[in-house]
């Protein structure tokens, strides 16, 4: 496979799918008659994508030179999110003083359906 074309195939498959979850997710929570778009649900996904294209980006673009350390850059890409999660996201789920799977679950779905795939293609990455 080309390498323009293993990057575009991560960001079409990390685009459709993320797409493919959210609206699974808001089925879900619209089956059980929970508010759709509360707990900052839209924000969610569109930061892990956003942050899965520029970190999986980076991997890509270094795998040669540091290829040594790519599981070491991933493992930042990894606690990046995390980090992001505590600035943007835990606040505003902590406000009360309890954060409830609900507002967890927001931010988790779509940070597990992107490290999946960004570990996936990592993978099949390193073994080219």
């Amino acid at each position: 496979m080309s390498k323009n074309k293993f990057l575009f195939t991560f960001y079409l498959s990390l685009i459709l799918l993320s797409l493919l979850v959210f609206c699974l997710h808001l089925l879900i929570l619209y089956f059980f008659g929970f508010p759709l778009l509360d707990h900052m649900i839209v924000l969610a996904y569109l930061l892990n994508v956003v942050l899965a294209l520029i970190i999986f980006s980076v991997l890509y673009w270094f795998r040669e030179k540091w290829r040594d350390q790519i599981g070491f850059l991933f493992l930042g890409g990894s606690m990046l999110k995390f980090l992001f999660f505590f600035l943007v996201f835990y606040p505003f789920y902590n406000a009360d003083g309890n954060m409830e799977s609900l507002e967890f679950t927001t931010f988790f779905v779509p940070y597990l359906v992107c490290l999946l795939l960004e570990t996936f293609f990592t993978a099949r990455m390193l073994n080219s």
